[in-house]
């Protein structure tokens, strides 16, 4: 009799441990088919990013005259043709400044053997950045000044330039150190011949420069 009892316990014990062991599999496979996907979704978006950013609505490069690290004057005219990388800055900056001027850096020794491209920086802070502290700044990336502009004047017209030629306001943003509170201080506009500013390539992104390089040959090659 006693044996006769527990023969029951031992029959149902073993179709459990198999469902426990089919829901196991299960469980392992959804884990890593999730996985996958996260993966698979990272891998797409990073690929999207690498197209670059559009502008925010229709923008162009304004009328402009301001004083480059050399103490020189850049105009508006002087780039006429060319086709532009256009990153921002303020030289006390230590996080996000010097990683874009690492990519700018990048950039311009890309588009050496291209004499149509001009790299141009424009300070937000120009109490602080006067031609001598952007030369110094422009000397620790390797800056050739016939090619890339560090630009300074008038605050004013210098945050004008920006807001109506490349980034808009951030202000819904209490963190946003940068002077004039423009979003999307970090990434690099690129402009065709015409002035017209065609995406923007996020600055901090270690394959920016080469992403970059390849649209500018294209808006080289455009009529």
């Amino acid at each position: 009799m006693p044996l006769e009892s527990h023969q029951p316990a031992s029959n149902e014990t073993a179709p459990r441990g198999e469902e426990k062991l089919f829901l196991g599999i299960i469980v392992a496979l959804a884990v890593i088919a999730g996985i996958g996907s996260w993966f698979a979704v990272i891998a797409f978006s990073h690929k999207e990013e690498l197209r670059g950013i559009p502008p925010d609505k229709s923008r162009w490069l304004a009328d402009f005259s301001f004083t480059d690290s050399t103490g020189g004057t850049v105009t508006r005219r002087d780039v006429e043709g060319r086709v532009l990388a256009v990153s921002f800055l303020f030289t006390s900056c230590s996080q996000t400044c010097p990683v874009v001027s690492r990519t700018m850096s990048e950039i311009q020794r890309l588009t050496a053997n291209a004499p149509d491209v001009r790299l141009l920086s424009f300070t937000v802070d120009p109490r602080s950045d006067t031609p001598p502290a952007l030369a110094k700044w422009g000397a620790r990336f390797g800056a050739d000044t016939n090619r890339w502009q560090l630009l300074t004047g008038d605050q004013g017209q210098l945050l004008n330039l920006i807001g109506t030629s490349f980034l808009a306001p951030e202000t819904n943003n209490p963190f946003n150190s940068m002077p004039g509170n423009f979003g999307g201080t970090e990434r690099i506009a690129l402009v065709d011949k015409h002035g017209r500013v065609r995406v923007f390539f996020d600055g901090l992104r270690i394959e920016t420069p080469a992403a970059a390089a390849a649209e500018i040959e294209k808006l080289r090659q455009e009529n």
